[in-house]
């Protein structure tokens, strides 16, 4: 290691230590900012000594993904394809079509949609003539999609990876590349409507996941800038003080009005005044004693707004969903594209594994947000033509961090193959048989595999089976062969009984139908 390089170790260390101690200390943001500033440009100059290390033909290469992203081995891509392959069909049985847009869009699609957010876009160095980004969110390319096909009604899913320069947190499903699941109605339709079913989207996909007990809280943009008008803040601060209202769900109170008042602005007395209603949450019975808020009926905004949201609470009790709902006057979601109904899931209670006889919680933040956006389209059309939409996107990366966690803790495994039958050879010479038979079965559709050694021994094929998973196992042997026949091996049970070598492929899809149906 050059000296250099070690000094700059050094004085990294020095400067973590720093930052640790200004957060600690709840230093200003601007503060804390100047300082990562300079860790980060110190980690910068070690990175770049080690692309010079590594430039030249025959050196080692410094072997790691990328920060805030990772790699994914046959376990855990199966356990994500189960979770993707659920929420696809509940997609599906809403009857939502699917689309695709590219990664990175021109920059000017993407700014001024997320709010201070914003600074999270990845912006593309080599540009081909055009100022790039790569897509932050999947919703803002759905309102281009829209503006530029000329679509005023859709209902659509789209599963893709998005990218954000973010602090990542690995343990907890937050990274810089990661996927998300989204579920949009875009057209003008009766109030409220496709809003529930949105609701109704989020619980069924939540509730048919393993990951425990969970609410879905609500809220309105309106009430939201009704309250901050009833409550003096001035317009400009609205989306300023929506993205401090949204920390709530990680700090108190306290914390964010302190960033009210020191960050944002804010007069003590008005952040006092929000700070009394955004700590209310409830039902119906909380939207009529806020419309009875001589402060809150005196603005149109939030008249509006709680008209709509008793709606929405009547529409989701008539779908079943009285106990998986709250209506929270905290929930902001900061993005500044959201027009209406506000929604984000949350689990009640962070689900437990047993990790060497310790138990130990499962962290992680909201599974599922979305809301209504009825101005976004506008911006592209040439015409600022409006298409109203409302959507909902699932945290699956956090749903998978639970599940991988639980999985690891458990010692469960988790198929990553889906080959159903196994074709086997007792003795030597029949190599040939074998390919002849698996042909047949891969003709008829089955998932099959065999050895890849001419002569490979029995007991090694048939552990292979009992390692994989596989339930079947046909057993090539000359004496059987001779009569016209196999042997069937039931992995499972180790229970063996001859079949007929002639339409063997139709006879496996039979069996193998029956065993799915339970009934073999």
């Amino acid at each position: 290691m050059s000296d250099n390089r070690q000094k700059i170790l050094e004085e990294i260390k020095v400067q973590g230590d720093l930052v640790r101690k200004l957060k600690a200390a709840k230093e200003s943001k601007e503060k804390i900012d100047v300082e990562v500033a300079k860790l980060l440009a110190l980690k910068a100059k070690v990175a770049e000594e080690e692309d010079e290390a590594v430039g030249g033909a025959g050196q080692k290469f410094l072997l790691k993904t990328p920060k805030g992203t990772r790699d994914y081995n046959p376990q855990q891509m199966a356990l994500r394809q189960g979770v993707l392959d659920k929420i696809v069909t509940v997609f599906k049985k809403h009857g939502a079509e699917s689309i695709d847009t590219p990664v990175f869009e021109r920059k000017e699609v993407l700014t001024g949609k997320y709010g201070e957010d914003a600074k999270l876009i990845y912006d593309l160095k080599d540009q081909g003539g055009e100022i790039l980004s790569l897509r932050y969110d999947l919703t803002v390319p759905l309102a281009r999609y829209l503006a530029m096909s000329k679509i005023s009604s859709i209902k659509r899913y789209h599963i893709a990876k998005v990218y954000r320069r973010d602090n990542p947190a690995m343990t907890r499903g937050r990274y810089r590349e990661f996927y998300q699941c989204d579920f949009d109605i875009a057209g003008t339709y009766d109030l409220m409507i496709p809003d529930a079913e949105c609701v109704k989207v989020v619980s069924e996909i939540l509730g048919g996941l393993d990951i425990g007990d969970y609410v879905i809280k609500l809220n309105h943009r309106m009430i939201l800038d009704g309250m901050f008008e009833a409550c003096g803040v001035p317009a400009d601060k609205f989306r300023s003080i929506c993205s401090a209202v949204d920390k709530l769900d990680k700090s108190p109170w306290e914390e964010v009005k302190r960033e009210m008042i020191d960050e944002k602005g804010l007069d003590e007395s008005t952040a006092d005044q929000i700070g009394e209603y955004v700590q209310q949450s409830g039902g119906l019975e909380l939207v009529e004693k806020l419309q009875q808020d001589p402060k809150l009926s005196a603005s149109k905004s939030a008249v509006t707004g709680l008209q709509q949201m008793k709606t929405l609470l009547k529409y989701c009790e008539v779908l079943g969903l009285r106990n998986e709902i709250r209506f929270d006057l905290s929930l902001a979601r900061g993005l500044d594209y959201y027009t209406g109904v506000i929604y984000e899931a949350v689990l009640t209670a962070m689900p437990e594994v047993t990790n060497g006889g310790d138990v130990e919680p499962i962290t992680v933040g909201s599974v599922a947000g979305g809301g209504r956006y009825d101005n976004l389209v506008g911006m592209f059309d040439p015409k600022g033509k409006q298409v109203p939409c409302v959507g909902v996107s699932i945290g699956v990366e956090r749903i998978f961090s639970l599940l991988e966690a639980k999985q690891a803790a458990e010692g469960i495994k988790i198929r990553t193959t889906d080959v159903e039958v196994y074709v086997a050879s007792a003795h030597k010479g029949l190599h040939e048989q074998r390919l002849k038979v698996i042909t047949e079965l891969w003709d008829g559709g089955i998932k099959a595999e065999h050895s890849y050694k001419e002569n490979p021994k029995l007991l090694v094929q048939l552990q292979h089976c009992e390692e994989q998973g596989i339930p079947l196992a046909l057993i090539l042997g000359d004496a059987e062969l001779k009569k016209g026949v196999v042997k069937l091996r039931e992995v499972p049970t180790r229970k063996e009984e001859e079949i007929s070598r002639e339409n063997i492929a139709e006879e496996l899809s039979r069996r193998l139908s029956l065993m799915r149906n339970g009934d073999f």
